[in-house]
């Protein structure tokens, strides 16, 4: 096989070769979806796609300009949409060029005028009887004539997108030739060059996808959770697209084919910095934004700082994780919540726990660690022998199963009403919550879970309840909903105690639950910590019992 360095040694050779000889041997191409060496395309004419027709490629002139690029478009959508340039950055002046593929199979673009390169594929691999075909995928491929499988392309337009996503196409990194595919923005609507957005995939700690101007983060969607990447509220796509990540020692990618071929649907990141799902309706003859990303103020990134938790149903968005303070207050007053915020209680390694954290877009995961095959409470255990360790949580939900840990302080934490996740961070003990026996070991009341429940629930921290070792997930209301009944059950008057038909009802429906009363079995230590502040010894339960506690001999 010739060496990559060979075969573009003889590349240009045969680019000399063949370049004088294209005004000779051009022949039209035009209604067809392949030209071989033989045949060239000039401006005026066209390449069809195989099958229905679905796409078009030839030479045009975006918005105002009179510069001429190579192309494609829809053919049938009365909405002239551009979804691919060759020629990006380098323009013809003027309606002299010419594409055609030449020997070991490279597609040129000349200019006809003083026979100079404009654009050029590439290729490590010769092939004896290279075409160019316009797939009906909108996927342009240089490929042997005899050989039309999709492993065996050199070169495909697919890999090379410009602003827009079309099904089918991988973004993401070959980790070997470390090769990126990925999405940059048109400059303006009259000049297709590279711009100052792109939308990539990021593969470093845990893949997550990125929008960057120039080097720097504007917002972020994932990590990947076995599902898709959670991110734009109600960006759901499970009805209209089938989505794959694959990831491997040799490659990161992530997918998108339509279950419906007839459905027509684009994803562009335009100039503006926003990346926009667009799906054609028929009736209408026009486009509609599906989602956009940004699809608020909480997709700017770190809008709120570390530990900071952005809701765009709150007014302000910005406020602190449970547990954690601002650390600027004066900042924050001022609308100010970059600087983010502060544990509330130092971790101090030894003893700390977790708490959970549910319905959030989980943190930048670009100083995570992950394994695939551990379960949560090994996830757990790791965390707290690495007193680095800030969170955890479980890589896959769709398998319930691995590891997803973070190394550093959290940040770009938001509230996502539809595909948010549970995340456990760390705590100093103090403020877990979790229990030690120790501290109770000379205490002559029995530590009740009921009144702990009941003063959790009352400050809204129900959620503490669940045990942060249960390997799965959950929906928090069907928890908080559970929680309340079981409050009902154990209020101090019998008679406001539910009866097990109503239990049962209340646990199998979505209604209104009414909210429980003080729960029984209260001592003098029991009122002082809840709402009342009464002196006096409360009067006794109708189900007061005693209660003898075993003495070690």
């Amino acid at each position: 096989m010739m060496s990559r360095q060979s075969c573009d040694f003889c590349s240009c050779i045969l680019l000399i070769i063949f370049i004088p000889l294209i005004s000779f041997q051009s022949i039209s191409a035009s209604t067809s979806d392949t030209i071989n060496t033989t045949q060239s395309i000039r401006d005026g004419q066209t390449l069809v796609s195989s099958g229905s027709g679905r796409f078009e490629l030839g030479f045009f002139s975006p918005g105002n300009s009179r510069n001429r690029y190579v192309g494609m478009w829809y053919r049938h959508i009365t909405v002239l949409t551009y979804v691919w340039v060759a020629n990006r950055d380098s323009p013809l002046t003027d309606t002299s060029g010419v594409l055609r593929v030449i020997h070991p199979g490279i597609l040129v673009l000349v200019n006809g005028t003083n026979g100079t390169i404009v654009w050029s594929s590439n290729t490590s691999t010769p092939l004896h009887n290279p075409v160019a075909q316009l797939l009906n995928s909108g996927n342009l491929v240089v490929r042997d004539t005899n050989n039309d499988r999709p492993e065996n392309f050199v070169w495909q337009s697919f890999d090379y997108p410009t602003d827009t996503y079309l099904p089918g196409m991988n973004l993401g990194w070959n980790l070997v030739t470390q090769k990126e595919t990925y999405l940059s923005s048109w400059r303006s609507n009259d000049d297709p060059g590279t711009g100052d957005f792109s939308f990539r995939l990021d593969p470093t700690g845990y893949p997550q996808i990125l929008v960057k101007r120039g080097q720097a983060v504007q917002s972020r969607i994932g990590p990947w959770n076995g599902i898709l990447f959670p991110g734009p509220p109600n960006a759901r796509e499970e009805n209209t697209y089938r989505l794959t990540f694959e990831m491997d020692a040799e490659k990161v990618y992530y997918k998108s084919d339509l279950i419906d071929e007839s459905y027509i649907s684009k994803y562009v990141m335009n100039q503006s910095g926003i990346s926009q799902r667009w799906n054609w309706v028929d009736r209408t003859q026009g486009w509609i934004i599906y989602f956009n990303m940004p699809a608020d103020l909480c997709d700017t990134y770190r809008l709120c700082g570390v530990y900071g938790r952005c809701d765009a149903g709150s007014s302000p968005p910005c406020q602190c994780l449970d547990k954690f303070v601002p650390r600027d207050p004066d900042g924050w007053i001022r609308a100010d919540p970059s600087s983010g915020c502060l544990r509330r209680t130092n971790l101090s390694c030894k003893g700390d726990g977790f708490i959970r954290y549910s319905g959030i877009k989980l943190p930048d995961a670009r100083t995570s660690w992950h394994n695939a095959s551990m379960t949560l409470q090994e996830c757990r255990e790791e965390c707290l022998r690495n007193c680095s360790c800030m969170a955890y949580t479980q890589l896959d939900i769709r398998r319930r199963s691995g590891c997803l840990i973070w190394y550093d302080d959290l940040v770009d934490i938001r509230t996502l009403s539809r595909d948010g996740q549970d995340i456990y961070i760390r705590m100093a003990s103090s403020e877990s919550g979790e229990y030690n026996s120790r501290s109770h070991e000379n205490d002559s009341e029995l530590p009740f879970f009921e009144l702990a429940a009941w003063i959790l629930h009352r400050e809204g921290r129900s959620l503490e309840l669940v045990d942060a070792s249960i390997d799965e997930e959950f929906y928090s209301w069907e928890v908080l909903r559970s929680i309340q009944v079981g409050l009902l059950c154990v209020q101090q008057k019998p008679e406001d105690r539910p009866n097990m038909s109503s239990v049962v009802l209340m646990l199998g429906n979505n209604g209104e639950i009414l909210e429980a009363k003080q729960p029984g079995f209260f001592t003098q230590r029991d009122v002082l910590v809840g709402q009342s502040s009464s002196s006096t010894k409360p009067a006794s339960s109708a189900n007061e019992v005693t209660i003898t506690m075993p003495e070690p001999r």
